[in-house]
Order: structure tokens, then sequence, then C-alpha cells
């Protein structure tokens, strides 16, 4: 039972962390510092990853109507199925944002899994993120969008914005939806739209890293590692519709200055921790 409150506290930070721009992995890095589950390390580096799926599925339940390419076209008494286009496009555009960090998280996630993800560098990407956040947020104050519909980004706009989620994924503490965010302001796109092409982008990578670290451990589960795979999951999943709702609905009328602080000030925290404790870089 307690392996299985301590799956759910994963759950939940996880569900939270995911869709803030904060860092997801890097959160679940630091809470496993204090909360440590009683597992292999195999698992846990599965776990990690897999537990994201859970919060796929909520931007699947949430976004359904935006990502699905079928539809029902009724003309008099008649009704048959269409495919729409935009989604279609947006698929396309959206496999186009997902080839950098596929490739390298193809070629060199075993790498980066040993030499990359741990407290030191966690603690630095929250910092410089955070301080990317205030400063792109304080420049670009005022200033319109030229993209402020999901259906206009371009395929150009697109691979700029994949470029900029590898960067998360080589660095824990990025934060996957804080780099393409940051990524979308840049290149002119609004804020409401880069969280939407965020949510869109995570169902491909999120799910093909999933599938990938279910391969690499293999489908031999005991009972309880299932079961605190499924509890991870399923709060992630509850959780995660609660944030995604909340953050949309946020920053119609803020910027992300408050992430960018946020993150800054725990990064500050986890070096000062780590160091006052004398852990070295790789534990």
């Amino acid at each position: 039972m307690i392996e299985i409150l301590k799956a759910a506290l994963f759950g939940l930070v996880e569900g939270i962390t995911e869709w803030l721009p904060i860092s997801s992995t890097g959160h679940m890095i630091l809470l496993n510092e204090f909360v440590t589950l009683n597992v292999s390390k195999d698992f846990w580096d599965m776990f990690l990853v897999v537990i994201q799926f859970g919060a796929i599925l909520a931007v699947v339940l949430l976004y359904w109507k935006t990502i699905w390419p079928l539809g029902l076209y009724k003309h008099r008494k008649r009704t048959r199925i269409v495919v729409k286009k935009d989604t279609l496009m947006l698929w396309a555009k959206t496999i186009v944002a997902c080839l950098p960090a596929a490739v390298v998280g193809v070629l060199f996630d075993d790498w980066l899994n040993e030499h990359l993800y741990n407290w030191l560098v966690v603690a630095i990407m929250l910092i410089l993120v955070g301080i990317a956040f205030i400063v792109i947020e304080t420049v670009y104050r005022g200033r319109k969008a030229k993209t402020d519909d999901l259906n206009d980004i371009s395929f150009q706009q697109a691979f700029l914005i994949g470029l900029f989620q590898l960067i998360a994924a080589i660095f824990p503490g990025t934060s996957r939806s804080g780099a393409t965010i940051i990524g979308g302001l840049l290149i002119g796109v609004s804020r409401t739209v880069a969280a939407q092409f965020t949510f869109v982008l995570a169902i491909p990578v999120m799910a093909g890293a999933s599938l990938l670290k279910i391969v690499k451990y293999g489908f031999s589960f005991s009972s309880m590692e299932l079961a605190i795979l499924a509890t991870g999951m399923i709060v992630a999943f509850a959780v995660s519709i609660v944030v995604i709702r909340f953050l949309m609905g946020y920053i119609r009328q803020h910027d992300f200055k408050v992430f960018g602080w946020y993150r800054i000030v725990l990064g500050v925290l986890v070096i000062v921790y780590f160091a006052l404790t004398g852990h070295t870089v790789s534990a």
C-alpha cells in the first residue's frame, strides 16, 4: 500500500508539472531524492517516462475534436464521413516538429540518462529557462503575435519549435512545454497557440518515448509493478485534465513570468540543498 501511495504522489507531481512550464522530469528526479519507490533501477527509469502516458490521455480527451481527422457531414437526409484537411495538416506539422527530438531520443537515450539525469543539470536548466521566460516576456511584452490560430502554424514554425523541444529532450529540467512555448513566442506564435501546439506535440513524442522505454524494459511486469505503473498513470491523467484547463485560462490573462521566477527560486534551492547535504553530481 505504501508503494501505491508513493506512485500516486508521483502521478500527482507528473500531472501538475507536465503541462506547466516548470519541468516534469526535473521535479520527478528531485522528488525521488525524498520519496523513493522500492523498485529496481530499470523499472524506475521506465516508470519516469511511461507515467507521462497518463498525461497524454488527458490531452486526447480534451482536444479530441481538434486532433481527430474524421468528421460527419450532414446534407439533407444524408450523412457521410469526411476527412478534415486542417487536422491532417496539423498532424503533418506535428510530425515535422517531432523529428529532431525523435532522432536524438532513439540514438542517445541511454547516454543522456546516464550522464545528464542528475540534480545539478536539473537545477541549472531550471534557472536558465526561468531567466529566459522573464527576459522574453519583458522584451516581447505588448507585441502582437503573427500567429494566433493553431491551424495557421507553418511547417517552418513547426520545425523551429521542434528544435526548441530538442533542448528539453537533451537536458532534464528544461521542461518540454517550457522549451516549445519559448520557441513559439520567439517566432511570433501567441501564448495560447504555443500552448495548444505543445499539447498536440506531446501526443506522439510522449507516446513514442513511452513505447521505447517499455520495449527496452520488456513486458514481464510483476503484479506490484503493474499496480504502481497503473496508479501513477491514472492519477497523472486525472490531475492533467484539471491543470490543462487551468493553464489555458491563466495564459489568456497573464504571461509566463511567474513560472520563470518559480524555476529560478527552485533551482537555487536545489543547488543549496544538495551542496549542503554533500551530494555528488552523480547522486
